[in-house]
């Protein structure tokens, strides 16, 4: 009769992998709003129609500290891709981060206007303008390389409804207006003839690329507004997201404008002159359209215990871009209307840029907002954005109907009073 014996299994236990740098893991491009937050400050300060003593000097002091984030933040998100390449992938994956890859080109490309407009007082012309080229040219390729991947990401890899719309959809497709609005400052520093008439068309047609991308999405954020309720009160204050297309635009036809004698022929040049103050007087109206919509909302979340969060520096960048605007709009026609206008918007970015920087550096120094705190709260289709952090607003859509998970999404009737 055969034995057998039996003995027992050893089990090993797998230690958990760990990563290098574990800081940088959840390291998410949505952080690059706050550069772009910090440039405008400067890029619009210089463009007022009204300058105080030290303004330029204030302004200045803002742009080295956009340039030094940007470094900063370059060297840490080099590190993230290096390092955490798995979750890199799975932002781009993500369809609550992946239109956050936007910023990237915004940030470059705000930081590079500000070192031609106030950054040469400090390092001199030839070195801003060298500057900016690069910064120029990288924002742009970058900018125009997302405006496409991330929709068509949307469209194969994403899973997400109409119900879901955000406006942090819009943040992929506006960086080529970005170009449009600071392309200009380099036409004067290239030579006469095709080159200064190149750049300036190339401007128009991002222009007209981000223009139209715009028309498309924007009836689906306002239609999910109207359809489904306000957003999450964490992510109130992306509404004014929807204020960077337009007030970047005002600033791109207005900034062409002033450099299409030298660049093109007369009679273009008269009309791109006017077409800055046919185009850009209606969509200034439209924008304080919806800076009233969108502060009214933004006081709604406040009275329901909106707590600080990283949208909050999706106050500032499109404010700025008003502000740039209303000060272009100045330029053509004149009027003190205008410039009292550019005025009073900038008063409110300085404060909204006051506080959310205030409240981002209180974070990191106590430890309530670490890197990994994304900006925006829009759900992933799981329900949990691949991005953790203490901000991260997590909700399910519910029906208003029976309260159950369905496709409308948003809080409830009760909660719309």
């Amino acid at each position: 009769m055969a034995t057998t014996i039996v003995r027992p299994r050893t089990v090993i236990d797998i230690a958990p992998r760990t990563h290098k740098v574990p800081a940088l893991r959840h390291l998410g491009p949505n952080w690059y709003a706050s550069v772009m937050g910090t440039a405008i400050v400067a890029n619009a300060g210089a463009a007022l129609p009204y300058q105080l003593p030290g303004q330029r000097v204030a302004c200045q002091l803002v742009w080295a500290l956009s340039a030094v984030a940007l470094a900063v933040l370059l060297t840490a998100r080099a590190g993230h891709w290096l390092h955490h390449r798995d979750q890199a992938r799975a932002h781009l994956l993500d369809p609550a981060v992946a239109p956050f890859y936007g910023c990237l080109a915004m940030a470059l490309l705000a930081v590079g206007a500000g070192t031609l407009t106030v950054g040469k007082d400090l390092i001199g012309t030839g070195a801003a303008v060298a500057a900016d080229t690069v910064l120029f040219t990288a924002g742009t390729a970058i900018g125009l390389v997302m405006a496409v991947l991330v929709p068509y990401l949307m469209v194969v890899r994403h899973k997400v409804e109409a119900s879901q719309a955000s406006p942090v959809w819009l943040l992929p497709v506006v960086s080529p207006m970005v170009s449009a609005a600071v392309g200009p400052l380099l036409v004067p520093h290239l030579p006469a003839g095709q080159p200064r008439e190149t750049l300036l068309l190339a401007c128009y047609a991002m222009f007209g690329i981000s223009l139209l991308a715009v028309l498309m999405l924007l009836p689906l954020v306002f239609g999910r507004l109207i359809v489904s309720g306000p957003l999450p009160l964490a992510l109130t204050p992306a509404l004014f997201l929807v204020l960077g297309p337009l007030g970047q635009s005002t600033t791109a036809v207005n900034q062409l404008a002033d450099v299409a004698p030298g660049a093109i022929d007369a009679p273009y040049a008269d009309a791109l002159a006017a077409f800055a103050v046919v185009y850009g007087v209606p969509v200034m109206g439209f924008a304080l359209l919806w800076l009233a919509l969108a502060s009214a909302m933004l006081v709604r979340a406040a009275r329901g215990g909106m707590g600080f969060a990283m949208t909050w520096w999706a106050l500032t960048f499109p404010v700025g871009t008003c502000v740039t605007g209303a000060a272009g709009l100045a330029r053509h026609t004149g009027l003190d209307a205008f410039a009292w206008l550019a005025t009073a918007l900038f008063l409110g970015l300085v404060t909204a840029w006051l506080l959310a920087a205030a409240h981002t550096l209180r974070g990191l120094f106590t430890g309530r907002a670490a890197p990994h705190d994304p900006l925006s709260a829009l759900p992933s289709t799981s329900g949990a954005s691949a991005s953790e952090g203490p901000y991260q607003v997590r909700w399910r859509p519910l029906t208003r109907a029976a309260g159950r998970p369905g496709k409308a999404s948003g809080p409830s009737s009760s909660e719309k009073a």
